[in-house]
């Protein structure tokens, strides 16, 4: 019997009782299902495996290995580095996209296939929130894994701090649901070693009361930028945990608050989000806003709608980076403004000054993040449609992290990154969480059947 009939049989015996979506090239939206976020990843699957349960995610792992296929595993398809496809077996979780919110045990469960978007929208009738992306498209299986930065970490922490439990696959097909009292170890490496452990088909996080979200979105020429990231240095240093945001250089949209002149040009630009009532986000926001801007938006709104007012659009070739930063002093500002005149523009790419703090400092140690000590992050985030522009766009990304890296803390958030090397992955787990995070990866995966991430090899 050939090895293409044993592959057809082998299919056949997978389509018995699946009750989801099996796609083969060919077939009818096999080509709409196989893209991913970053158009330069361009895969062609020999099965996209869409379950509608965590049997089915089973069955699919146990077919992909059985053929000898590589399989990646699909939330929101986010991963810069193209980890969420292959030319292998994609076990798509996007039909397993439920979201179920217990309101009185301020709690929520959510399918491994829900994006952002499904959350906060189910969140937002109880007035409660959990941190989230900060594009609502984003997978929030992977997000939270990789730890999960957010507008609303300084306030309620990471993503991966509300994590109450986790359901995942294993490598052999086992269901198990880490808790802090069951698995104990799989639900600690879960605060960041991603999806190295298996396919999590769902996760219960903790939501938090949210009542009012303010937002002010603030518009400068870029010759303002130095003074302007002077000042929002200092504002970060006063502001209470409530305050999140960033400082962002990017190419001005045509919104009614900015100036016709900045339309389709680089601009320096501070979105400030606030966890309450709009006259105090204002008493707040005061130095920044005596700045004297060129445009503003200030708005009390629904968390769901700030999660999706800078959505990066689908198609554009990515590449990201970033450095964490253990200070941010005149110099450091200096080279970090200069080089955002280095970007496509106009393009959506993003040239980004995040602030931590708050409660992403608080128990930093808990978790294998040791990038959560450092009170920034430069974040270099290309976007463009051009693979001329490739070239361009890794050397402004690559730029900016050289010309920080005297400040930098050496750690990583991996979630904004994609392949930069292994010594990369463990700077952003910390060595001795990475030996232990291989010992527990030889203990659920000991194969390394799920390599396509921000890979753990397994302890020997």
């Amino acid at each position: 019997m050939s090895s293409r009939m044993v592959h057809e049989s082998a299919l056949n015996d997978l389509r018995r009782g699946f009750t989801g979506v099996l796609l083969t090239p060919g077939d009818p939206s096999y080509e709409e299902r196989r893209h991913v976020f970053n158009a330069m990843i361009d895969r062609s699957p020999a099965l996209i495996a869409l379950p509608r349960n965590e049997a089915e995610v089973a069955r699919a792992v146990a077919y992909g290995r059985a053929e000898g296929l590589q399989i990646a595993v699909r939330g929101g398809g986010h991963s810069v580095a193209g980890n969420s496809t292959t030319d292998g077996v994609v076990v798509d979780l996007r039909l397993m996209n439920g979201v179920t919110v217990n309101p009185d045990a301020r709690a929520v469960r959510v399918g491994g296939g829900a994006t952002m978007a499904d959350l906060d929208r189910a969140t937002q009738p109880y007035a409660l929130a959990t941190t989230g992306g900060r594009v609502s498209t984003t997978g929030v299986g992977g997000f939270v894994l990789g730890g999960g930065s957010g507008w609303l970490e300084r306030a309620f922490g990471l993503a991966c701090d509300n994590l109450l439990a986790a359901e995942v696959v294993t490598a052999g097909g086992d269901l198990v649901r880490a808790t802090p009292h069951t698995h104990s170890e799989l639900f600690w490496a879960l605060h960041g070693g991603g999806g190295n452990f298996g396919p999590v088909t769902s996760l219960t996080l903790r939501l938090h009361p949210l009542p009012a979200l303010t937002a002010a979105l603030l518009v400068w020429p870029p010759e303002s930028g130095g003074e302007v990231a002077r000042a929002y240095r200092e504002f970060i240093a006063g502001a209470p945990d409530q305050v999140g945001g960033g400082l962002i250089y990017l190419t001005a949209g045509e919104e009614p608050f900015v100036p016709r002149g900045l339309v389709g040009k680089l601009v320096c630009a501070v979105l400030i989000t606030y966890t309450g009532q709009e006259a105090q986000a204002r008493e707040v926001m005061a130095p920044m806003l005596r700045l004297g801007h060129a445009g503003a938006m200030i708005a009390q709104l629904p968390y769901a709608q700030l999660q999706s007012m800078l959505d990066d659009p689908p198609g554009y070739r990515n590449y990201w980076s970033a450095e964490h930063l253990d200070a941010f002093p005149d110099d450091a500002v200096d080279l970090f403004c200069a080089r955002a005149h280095d970007m496509i523009v106009p393009s959506p790419s993003q040239h980004v000054l995040f602030p931590q703090g708050g409660a992403v400092a608080r128990d930093a140690d808990r978790y294998p993040l040791p990038w959560r000590h450092a009170p920034w992050i430069v974040h270099p985030f290309g976007l463009w449609n051009d693979p001329a522009d490739d070239t361009r766009g890794k050397q402004w990304a690559r730029g900016l992290r050289e010309d920080l890296s005297p400040w930098a803390s050496g750690a990583v958030y991996l979630n904004f990154i994609g392949h930069e090397g292994e010594d990369r992955i463990i700077a952003g787990l910390g060595r001795h969480n990475y030996q232990r995070l291989a010992r527990i990866k030889a203990h659920y995966d000991p194969d390394n059947t799920f390599r396509l991430n921000h890979n753990i090899k397994p302890a020997p």
